[in-house]
């Protein structure tokens, strides 16, 4: 993983610093992003080796030559290069202190390395703030499944008051009043009446999000035919990670690394934080009781602390939780279903060193987004709050 420098980390932790740059100076790519091609309609499409390979071939779970799920692409140059200003810009947040980066920071994994993300004035938002890698692929959004579109997700965190305390009034009028963005979301959107709209917003910043591609993990190179990619160590974590007893590729199915269902698994919260429904609220359905998301797991050794609220520091403690047996953390008189997929593999400390090998093996971040060095705002791009600065710099110093 890539290691900023104090300095420079600490220089994209003063929020509200501004920036002065000319609104003329802004300039939207006319390129598409790596991995993707931009077609004679001039739209980005996603190239990938994956789309050789047939899903349905009877390749079982966790074949490496399993094609990925549809993904969401067809969006132009210039609506993912200003999804890119828009995503990085503290003009999106209420005070002009937060940016979505302020939680899915490139450096820190798409993620904040946090257990749990933190507002503007250090409110615990409840939950961990998910890897951003891939969500091109995903059907549902939030860990607890609650948003069915990147545009319907991005209304979540800009106007919740614990997170970016904005009012749909207020980013229009911000946005719109500023020449620089009005003059980009022309460019951007042409057909348009006017030059920013809500929907226009969600649509840039859904257009950046889906550009946010990772594929090219030496596990991929393996699974595409370079079988000295992984080491002898990481092969046995694969052969582990794909057995029928540990069966962890049942719920995170490669290549994607996640079947995208919910999952009931019966994780302890963190000590003094009350049980965490999870999706039996947004299903109305009590036998969800404690479910989240099968999060991906690309990338996962730059994404800690683990878990929806951030449970466990490490990677070996995560893939231990696993064989402690079924439904061991849940707490008494709580009325629980663990996932049938969860149960008492006991596997032995060399089979849980060998699985965080292989874990370790699926890191990529080769097509990591550029961090605006200033954005049509004039204030500084924000990668994570301010409140962050300790969490941002022990975790570049434990991966660098």
């Amino acid at each position: 993983m890539r290691w900023l420098p104090c300095i420079a980390l600490f220089g994209m932790l003063l929020g509200g610093a501004a920036l002065a740059a000319p609104a003329e100076e802004f300039r939207l790519r006319e390129h598409c992003p790596p991995s993707f091609e931009k077609t004679a309609a001039g739209r980005c499409e996603l190239r990938s080796l994956y789309q050789f390979y047939d899903s349905l071939g009877g390749k079982g779970v966790g074949g490496t030559k399993t094609g990925l799920p549809p993904q969401r692409d067809g969006f132009t140059p210039q609506q993912i290069d200003l999804g890119r200003y828009l995503f990085f810009d503290p003009l999106l947040s209420g005070e002009g202190t937060m940016s979505c980066a302020s939680c899915h920071h490139p450096d820190l994994g798409l993620s904040d390395g946090r257990a749990r993300s933190q507002g503007p004035h250090g409110e615990d938002v409840g939950r961990a703030a998910p890897t951003l890698w891939n969500v091109a692929f995903l059907k549902t959004f939030f860990w607890d499944a609650r948003a069915h579109s990147l545009e319907e997700q991005a209304t979540g965190p800009l106007y919740s008051d614990k997170e970016m305390g904005n009012t749909p009034e207020r980013l229009l009028q911000s946005l719109g009043d500023n020449a620089g963005y009005a003059r980009l979301f022309r460019e951007a959107f042409p057909k348009g009446d006017e030059a920013v709209t809500l929907e226009h917003i969600y649509t840039a910043l859904a257009a950046f999000q889906t550009s946010l591609i990772s594929l090219n993990s030496r596990y991929d190179r393996y699974a595409q035919g370079h079988h000295e990619a992984l080491s002898a160590r990481e092969i046995e974590g694969m052969n582990v990670f794909r057995s029928f007893v540990a069966r962890c590729a049942e719920c995170h199915t490669p290549p994607l690394f996640t079947n995208q269902q919910v999952a009931v698994l019966g994780t302890p919260e963190p000590e003094g934080r009350p049980l965490d429904v999870g999706a039996e609220k947004t299903f109305d359905a009590p036998k969800l009781k404690g479910a989240f998301k099968v999060p991906t797991l690309r990338n996962v050794a730059q994404t800690a602390p683990y878990m929806h609220s951030g449970r466990f520091a490490t990677l070996r403690e995560t893939v231990a939780f696993y064989t402690g047996g079924r439904g061991h953390a849940i707490p008494p008189g709580v009325a629980m279903q663990p996932h049938w997929h969860i149960w008492d593999p006991k596997l032995s400390d060399e089979e849980l060193d060998r699985l965080v090998d292989f874990l370790q093996a699926l890191s990529d971040e080769t097509f990591s987004p550029e961090v605006p060095a200033a954005v049509p705002s004039g204030l500084r791009p924000i990668g994570i709050s301010p409140l962050a600065e300790s969490s941002a710099v022990a975790h570049a110093a434990r991966t660098r």
